[in-house]
């Protein structure tokens, strides 16, 4: 089946896509990438605080939200080529990538997949609450015993509680949950040559697994543009912090500014 995107109405009719507010008259489209046990429901209010000229589309991975009866990717490059087969169509128009934690890593590569097949990269890459790729990432967690893997989710405190206190919805969500961890913890990095679209990359201050210096070695992945910058809050900070989306929205308003500029020169 071939996907397409109907610029009238600004939907699309892939199921990797949700759009809580269309505007297909925006000069950029921002995909963004959930993180491990996320969905797209965690954007479904970022249009109201965004530029007008972005227009948010969520990108729905298999195995929640709608698609929970699907199978949940546990290989993050198996995830990156099936969705880079799926989103290819709506990269008509300049875009960006915004991931946190497990999308962050999913944003990097999706780009480098661009890259290898010859198509247009994000103008920039915003990311967030993730090691660079070169990192190590924390012992494996993914394939521990239940109760200690529902111990590691509450460390962690991005499992809502009514997940976490209600067995049956979590007996649902576990297999996704421990498909996500696999996403990140069996990942291996292969060096390529610097991405020479811009980064920007964001951080919680009490986030204890993701320091600013592992914020840092993301530079060494761009040719471009590079900034970091840290809020209050741990390893979910965008979904606590009151300035996050202020400082978010200030960049892609000078991105879309840049993005004119070009195409008006």
């Amino acid at each position: 089946m071939v996907t397409t995107f109907n610029s009238q109405r600004g939907k699309s009719d892939s199921p990797w896509l949700v759009i809580p507010a269309p505007n297909p008259q925006a000069p950029l489209r921002l995909f963004c990438f959930p993180y491990a046990g996320g969905s797209a429901q965690i954007y479904r209010t970022w249009a109201n605080s965004l530029p007008v000229t972005v227009e948010v589309c969520a990108v729905e991975i298999p195995g929640r939200g709608r698609r929970l009866r699907e199978q949940a990717h546990d290989n993050l490059l198996a995830l990156v080529a099936d969705a880079c087969k799926a989103l290819r169509p709506y990269m008509d128009k300049p875009f960006a990538f915004y991931g946190h934690s497990m999308g962050a890593l999913i944003s990097f590569e999706f780009a480098r997949q661009l890259r290898r097949e010859g198509l247009p990269l994000p103008a920039q890459i915003f990311m967030s609450g993730r090691r660079a790729p070169q990192i190590p990432d924390n012992p494996l967690t993914y394939n521990l015993a239940e109760p200690e893997f529902i111990a590691e989710l509450r460390r962690l405190n991005g499992t809502p509680q009514e997940v976490l206190e209600h067995p049956e919805l979590l007996q649902l969500m576990l297999p996704m949950l421990r498909a996500d961890f696999s996403v990140c913890q069996t990942y291996t990095h292969t060096p390529e040559p610097p991405l020479k679209c811009g980064f920007r990359v964001y951080g919680g201050i009490d986030d204890v697994d993701v320091k600013r210096e592992h914020l840092e070695a993301w530079s060494a992945h761009t040719s471009s543009t590079f900034a970091v910058q840290m809020f209050s809050g741990d390893h979910f900070f965008l979904n606590t912090s009151t300035d996050y989306l202020k400082a978010l929205s200030q960049e892609l308003h000078r991105l879309v500014g840049t993005i004119i500029l070009k195409t008006t020169a």
